[in-house]
């Protein structure tokens, strides 16, 4: 969620005030402003800011809010206060649609008052938020479990810079419309038109987040297999979305609520899968897998190309409403394959195990969970985490996921959707009380035109679908999954990897 570390804050941010803002994060995460010169800023030569040829605005800067991502805190709630937990967690992310509309709607009033922003927005966003951490605490004790400590204290957000490309001020331009100030996504319609954090909704992607793969060292390490390497695998074969099967829902992390990612999905495997779908439906469902033994659900999100197209969810939410914008892109290609370990035989992965790799949030979290990478064909020997990659002629682009393969034993889904499951160590060691179980590997093949930077902002750039505040960074990549294998077909995953062998 492109950088690879916390932002070092900015001597000219703390000069100026914060006028006006793009997006706002509840649950954890960013708020994009703009921000410009106080009118009592004095100048390098000793003028007011606020008088003469001074009062010009100054070159747009992008700041950003940081809000602490309660759920991955929350390693430990009952089980009888998950849903309620879950459910609350869902109304802090929520916020951040919210609060966008009210900035989106309210930038002359903050260009007016340099205390707008923090009486109109902060303010009332530390309260909410405080609000639903006290009903998340008391849920937890209600069912016999204890809030970490100073989870109170997460409800405040603190203001950072951002650093990216500069843009020029409203009406100092090249006389393209830099979308409307009182439209949440600004003008969709022009091919070059970037607004304030670039991309065609104005909150990203920049230049900054492309790299041209070409000039990328080769990076990929595998480790060695053991003595006891379990060296074969098994390819399920579930098509690239076909049937158009899209979503806002996210069934692991909020289930039970309608555009509960808010951002849009792809689907592949399971065709019940939406927030509302019970373990049951699950099982029942269709499947686009050829090998009907595997109902399971394998989703990510979309990846749009910003060339000023509208897709269907133009006006909808978690699609154009969430700065989700430009033709949604089908995979060419969706490899689904299963793996062995470096060290050991698997075990069979439970019914109804749920896997989270990647992290949506990871621009505003860190990359500590990051784990998606980005390649084009005949360049993946090198592999981008917080960079879009730009492919030579003939290339295509290549998104690749490979998930935690080691499992706690015991539970099919943790509170933080992360701790019952565990990569490997380097050596390909499982940790303590793991046991190692088939790898998804997973590898999605675009046919997308390389976007163009020019003077210092990109044209017709692709992103992947996220969170409003995550501004559309690749660093943000995520892929999920639900195993839906009945035991026959599980069986013969494990079988085929521990003996060596290629099934499909």
């Amino acid at each position: 969620m492109g950088r690879t570390s916390r932002k070092r804050r900015s001597t000219l941010a703390t000069r100026m005030t914060i006028a006006s803002a793009a997006l706002l994060l509840g649950g954890g995460g960013l708020v994009a402003v703009n921000v410009y010169a106080s009118a009592h800023e004095n100048s390098a030569d000793g003028q007011d800011a606020g008088s003469g040829t001074q009062q010009t605005q100054q070159t747009q800067q992008v700041a950003t809010i940081d809000c602490p991502d309660v759920g991955a805190q929350l390693s430990d709630v009952p089980g009888g206060a998950r849903d309620k937990v879950d459910g609350e967690l869902a109304t802090l992310d929520t916020q951040i649609t919210q609060a966008y509309k009210r900035l989106s709607t309210t930038r002359d009033a903050a260009a007016r008052d340099p205390r707008f922003v923090q009486n109109s927005i902060m303010e009332p966003l530390k309260k909410n938020r405080g609000a639903i951490l006290e009903r998340i605490r008391l849920e937890m004790e209600r069912r016999g479990g204890q809030a970490p400590d100073g989870m109170n204290d997460m409800a405040e957000c603190t203001a950072q810079p951002q650093e990216g490309e500069q843009q020029p001020p409203d009406g100092q331009g090249d006389g393209s419309d830099q979308g409307g100030g009182d439209q949440a996504g600004g003008d969709q319609g022009g091919d070059d038109q970037q607004q304030g954090n670039g991309g065609q909704a104005g909150n990203g992607p920049l230049a900054a987040d492309f790299a041209d793969i070409t000039k990328v060292q080769p990076n990929v390490q595998k480790p060695q297999n053991g003595d006891n390497a379990s060296t074969g695998t098994f390819t399920t074969r579930c098509g690239v979305n076909d049937n158009k099967k899209f979503n806002t829902d996210n069934i692991i992390v909020a289930p039970g609520v309608t555009n509960g990612a808010h951002h849009l999905h792809d689907y592949v495997g399971n065709q019940d899968n939406d927030a509302f779908s019970s373990n049951d439906d699950l099982a029942n469902a269709d499947t686009t897998c050829q090998n009907q033994g595997d109902k399971s659900t394998y989703y990510w999100p979309v990846l749009r190309l910003q060339d000023g197209t509208e897709d269907f969810d133009a006006d909808k939410d978690g699609g154009g409403k969430e700065g989700n914008v430009g033709k949604v892109l089908q995979a060419q290609k969706a490899s689904i394959k299963f793996a062995g370990s470096p060290q050991s035989d698997v075990v069979a992965m439970p019914k109804f195990l749920r896997i989270i790799t990647g992290d949506a949030k990871a621009f505003t979290n860190g990359t500590a969970n990051a784990n998606a990478h980005w390649s084009c064909t005949g360049f993946e020997d090198r592999q981008l985490t917080d960079k879009y990659p730009l492919c030579p002629d003939g290339s295509k682009v290549v998104r690749s996921f490979a998930f935690q393969s080691c499992w706690d034993g015991q539970n099919i889904d943790s509170a933080n959707h992360r701790t019952h499951v565990a990569f490997a160590d380097q050596a390909g060691n499982c940790p303590q009380n793991f046991k190692a179980i088939p790898q998804l590997k997973m590898r999605l093949v675009y046919d997308v035109q390389t976007p163009t930077i020019e003077n210092g902002q990109v044209k017709n750039p692709f992103a992947v679908d996220g969170f409003p505040e995550q501004l559309h960074k690749p660093i943000t990549d995520h892929d999920d999954f639900i195993n839906v294998f009945d035991d026959a077909t599980m069986q013969k995953v494990v079988d085929c990897i521990n003996k060596g062998d290629r099934c499909t």
